[in-house]
């Protein structure tokens, strides 16, 4: 019995990932013109580790160990007339690409419809299972 459900926990798992994913996303995204936080300097980029787990000798799931800091470097913009700007009137702005987020987006929108749908379907698969057993 406690394998019946194991595709809905192993689907549960990935749809929590790319809720994660997506809040990651979106926060890059929000801060796309920050130049200042609290630690200091400008909004670097995060991104979301994945990692698989067992659980069991047929089921994989999946979890977020950590999320990382990008390392690519800041965009230098020349804007004298902004408070941030350095002696020689460049703003660092966070090492964001809106292209590269959007792409992003989508494919972690992707990733759970599908995953969802495979919950759906299962849900179906099962209840079905249950009429016939019923006759």
């Amino acid at each position: 019995m406690k394998e019946m459900f194991m595709p809905l926990k192993v689907s549960a798992t990935a749809l929590e990932a790319q809720k994660i994913r997506m809040n990651v996303i979106a926060s890059n995204i929000a801060n796309v013109n920050s130049t200042r936080t609290p630690e200091g300097g400008p909004y670097k980029r995060r991104d979301v580790l994945f990692e698989s787990y067992m659980f069991d000798e047929s089921s994989v799931g999946v979890n977020i160990p950590k999320i990382v800091e990008d390392q690519r470097p800041f965009k230098m913009v020349y804007d004298p007339s902004h408070p941030d700007a350095n002696k020689d009137g460049y703003v660092s702005y966070p090492n964001i690409n809106t292209i590269e987020e959007t792409v992003n987006l989508i494919s972690a929108t992707r990733a759970y419809e599908a995953n969802l749908t495979l919950i759906n379907s299962y849900k179906e698969m099962f209840m079905k299972t249950l009429d016939i057993t019923k006759a």
